[in-house]
């Protein structure tokens, strides 16, 4: 009778703290998708007006110059991006501010009208973390409780912008810590990312759709789970680089946006040199290919990301190129995000590889798209699951190999500072507990190489 007795009261617990969450966070998932569905309509109408204007990438110093003052002027604490909803994660104090959101939204768009090379989805985990904020306010919770409520304002956004719910929900959780996750948000985070995505459908905001072409006309259930271990082979290879590559975006851009802050003082003025930079790389190239998000272009002799999964011709330097666009205008002070453009470098990176390896175009492509973006955030669960939701779960051992390898291998850093190791990914190490990823870049940066008693990677 006391068994039965504790059992039920256990399930009642577990409904009411269901049912509590739901009233938490569905609301609140909704005005995130909302939001999000907004900002891509608005970003595909501006990308569409500069297709039309190309001459617009001219006004990119000036944008810049805008942007950079409204920043200096309006910003404070949200000139902090996704480094202060991860900080007000570990540790709640002032929130993330309501201005966050509709600054954000305004930096990217402008960015992405002038021809900067950009992102979107960091945009939506700050739209994301600001309206969650909003809310935790309107709610009067707890510390705990604003922890798990962030959280989850992170997987509406992210999972609202890519069309990902379950890699969005992951994220939130995987992205804060390497090597931990707190399973204590995992419900209200997928709840939130499944209600983001619906809300974001629910206006017609759709998303674009990836195929993989190898293996696709197989109908046999062989065709799930394929493993060629030639191929796997050539696929760890490609991990390795996809890995490398990450680490090189990352210490790029953070380095970058040092040597611009020493050099340029005033922060209103770092984006207009970097309009310049972005001008000059623009007649060095002779293509507008790496402005923009890249996904998809009006001319089909572009190289987009559509076209590098589809077209089986080879680009062996597009990555790079790519690379420092984004890295130029990310570390000037444009706003957008990394993302996307991680999932360019990947696709291009991969479109190289199978080039030289005699690989699968497509499926490389598609490999690189997700994995060069789990080494740069730490997140390889997520980027798997991610590489399934988007091109299905016939590839998800390579999709999985490449993934965790690539995690592997970008070491100890990534596009988040904010981001805290938990677990060292290789050994024992002598990193403080928790140190986050500035800290222990500043460590090794410090540090002279014989001197180093902990884990570089």
């Amino acid at each position: 009778m006391i068994a039965i007795r504790h059992i039920l009261q256990n399930a009642v617990g577990h409904v009411v703290f269901s049912v509590k969450w739901l009233i938490y966070i569905v609301p609140m998932a909704a005005v995130v998708g909302s939001a999000v569905a907004f900002f891509l309509w608005s970003l595909e109408r501006v990308t569409q007006i500069r297709f039309e204007h190309p001459w617009l990438l001219y006004l990119l110093p000036f944008a810049g110059i805008a942007v950079g003052l409204v920043y200096h002027h309006c910003g404070q604490s949200a000139e902090g991006g996704n480094n202060l909803v991860m900080d007000q994660i570990h540790q709640p104090g002032g929130g993330v501010p309501r201005r966050m959101a509709p600054l954000i939204l305004f930096g990217t768009l402008v960015t992405h009208l002038f021809g900067g090379s950009a992102g979107r989805e960091g945009t939506a985990v700050q739209m994301g973390g600001s309206i969650a904020s909003a809310f935790c306010r309107w709610y009067r919770l707890d510390d705990s409780r604003v922890r798990i409520l962030l959280m989850a304002g992170i997987a509406a956004g992210f999972g609202a912008v890519c069309g990902t719910p379950l890699a969005g929900a992951v994220f939130a959780l995987e992205v804060l810590m390497i090597g931990r996750m707190e399973y204590e948000a995992l419900l209200p985070a997928f709840v939130a990312a499944v209600a983001g995505d619906w809300a974001c459908h629910a206006w017609g905001v759709g998303h674009t759709h990836y195929h993989i072409d190898f293996l696709a006309s197989s109908a046999s259930p062989s065709a799930f789970f394929h493993l060629d271990p030639m191929l796997l082979l050539k696929v760890v290879i490609a991990a390795a680089a996809f890995g490398i590559a990450s680490t090189a975006f990352s210490e790029l851009s953070h380095r970058l946006a040092a040597l611009f802050k020493k050099l340029i003082p005033y922060g209103p003025l770092r984006p207009a040199v970097g309009g310049l930079l972005v001008i000059g790389l623009f007649f060095l190239v002779g293509t507008g290919d790496y402005l923009g998000l890249g996904v998809s272009s009006p001319d089909p002799k572009a190289v987009t990301i559509v076209s590098l999964l589809q077209s089986p011709e080879i680009h062996y330097w597009s990555w790079f190129w790519k690379i420092i666009f984004t890295v130029v205008t990310l570390s000037a002070g444009f706003k957008g995000g990394e993302v996307t453009p991680l999932f360019f470098i990947g696709a291009a990176l991969g479109n190289a590889l199978a080039g030289v390896m005699g690989a699968p175009t497509d499926l490389f492509a598609a490999l690189g798209f997700v994995a060069v973006f789990a080494g740069a955030s730490n997140t390889p669960l997520a980027c798997t699951l991610m590489g399934i939701e988007l091109f299905g779960a016939t590839h998800v051992i390579y999709i999985a190999t490449a993934c965790f390898l690539a995690y592997l291998f970008s070491g100890h850093s990534g596009i988040y500072l904010s981001q805290r190791i938990a677990v060292p990914k290789v050994g024992p190490s002598t990193l403080p507990p928790e140190i986050s990823l500035r800290d222990a870049r500043e460590l090794r940066v410090s540090v002279p190489t014989k001197e180093r008693k902990f884990d570089a990677m």
